[in-house]
């Protein structure tokens, strides 16, 4: 199906519809979280339609930044969007609050690479939080936008943490996490 874009595999009828699904030359859906946003494009396309499309989204450059997510105590499910720009790639940070049990909210941090699933292979990022006497750290490879925070939370490639953590990290509401992206 995607032979037009790039993908030369030959497979049989029953193996096509699972490798459609996962085929790196598929067209990429819009990567925002917390939008109903029906955009389908190529992965050289992501990017201008961010910017035009999503235009809230903050870009910071450099390798080191802080990522505010500020009033981390609104209600019912919330999505914090961010783009770090280093490297000559693009990547969205992604802080997501979801209610797992009745009353219980967790938050799902991760880093998502604007690019394939083997460009994201070449990095490293860091997730830290920092407190008076605390410090909390995750270290991962980002997921490419290809798989989604839904795939990276499902399959626990994030900072998970609790309320009760969250507020541990915040000032006045707003909690700031470092991140770092370092090449493998």
């Amino acid at each position: 199906q995607y032979a037009t874009t790039g993908c030369s595999l030959t497979l049989h009828h029953t193996e096509k519809p699972k490798h459609e699904a996962i085929c790196e030359y598929r067209p990429y859906s819009c990567p925002c979280p917390g939008t109903s946003c029906d955009w389908e494009g190529s992965l050289e396309a992501v990017m201008s339609h961010l910017m035009h499309a999503h235009k809230s989204i903050t870009t910071l450059q450099g390798e080191d930044i802080i990522f505010l997510a500020t009033d981390i105590n609104l209600p019912g499910a919330v999505d914090w969007v961010m783009m770090q720009s280093c490297f000559g790639h693009h990547f969205m940070l992604v802080l997501k609050k979801q209610e797992k049990c009745e009353g219980h909210q967790q938050f799902f941090a991760t880093v998502l690479l604007i690019g394939t699933r083997k460009q994201a292979e070449n990095f490293q990022y860091r997730l830290e939080l920092h407190g008076s006497c605390h410090r909390l750290t995750w270290e991962a490879s980002p997921c490419s936008i290809h798989d989604g925070v839904t795939v990276a939370i499902r399959n626990s490639n994030c900072l998970v943490f609790d309320t009760a953590t969250a507020h541990l990290f915040a000032d006045n509401g707003n909690l700031g996490i470092n991140v770092t992206i370092s090449m493998c």
